[in-house]
């Protein structure tokens, strides 16, 4: 391992599990960024939750002590919307989303339905589900709206365990009409690209830390990125596989600073 992350230009960084649990910062996470910023190197703050405002992110790692600037933190709505934007401009949405995500899909230009009629139905995860915005959803699917999702992941991780998310109402939604969405966040494409497009690097710059097997590290694993897994999450290390291996397993992020 040694040297393999000298060269590296952008770090991807999860939240939850990877820098913080819950109110709690990660021992090394505050002084692994701090010290990759004075080596020259790019931060970003991805996290596949679209349910909250980038502001709240923002919050969030400032009130904990992260050395956070503008433009560091993106989320899997963020490339979304650039989606839509480029594929979709001025088309109808349904979005099945909090208030939160429903104020950046406006921000961003796009233009939401009231569920009526809609060209794209686009799933999140929606921690103020009702049965008539999935009823609707369904009505529009069923007609033939395109059917897309902000990011896979089937649970959040909360104080108390685990609660459904994003995956887990698009499986009620496909259930219901036999349609499976097109994923955004990770580990996709469009996100690799939406993240180092926005640092201005590359793919062989670039790493992804993080405490997931299926979407942090598959980030990297898919894309061609370098692939660091910290146990300090989600992931334990019996659940590593020769299939799904990282390039580098750490306990924890500040694991790494020795080898920047």
């Amino acid at each position: 391992m040694e040297g393999l992350l000298s060269e590296k230009k952008l770090f991807i960084l999860d939240m939850d599990g990877t820098i913080y649990l819950d109110e709690t910062p990660i021992d090394g996470a505050r002084e692994f960024i701090a010290y990759a910023k004075a080596k020259g190197k790019r931060i970003i703050y991805f996290t596949n939750n679209a349910s909250k405002s980038i502001e709240m992110y923002y919050e969030k790692l400032n009130r904990l002590g992260f050395d956070v600037s503008e433009g560091e933190v993106i989320s899997s709505a963020d490339v979304t919307i650039d989606f839509l934007n480029r594929n979709h401009k001025n088309q109808k949405v349904y979005l099945v989303g909090t208030p939160a995500l429903e104020k950046s899909f406006t921000d961003g230009g796009i233009n939401l339905s009231d569920g009526t009629e809609a060209d794209i139905v686009v799933v999140s995860f929606d921690t103020t589900l009702t049965y008539e915005k999935l009823k609707k959803a369904c009505r529009l699917i069923d007609n033939g709206a395109i059917f897309y999702s902000t990011h896979p992941d089937f649970v959040c991780p909360v104080k108390e365990g685990f609660i459904p998310d994003s995956g887990a109402i698009c499986a009620l939604v496909t259930a219901a009409t036999g349609k499976i969405p097109r994923y955004f966040g990770k580990p996709y494409l469009e996100t690799a690209e939406f993240l180092v497009n926005a640092a201005g690097v590359d793919f062989k710059s670039s790493a992804v830390v993080g405490d997931r097997l299926y979407t942090d590290i598959a980030l990297g694993k898919n894309n061609n990125i370098t692939s660091i897994m910290v146990l300090s999450g989600e992931t334990k290390e019996i659940d590593i596989t020769d299939q799904n291996r990282p390039d580098i397993v750490v306990e924890n992020i500040g694991n790494l600073i020795k080898e920047l």
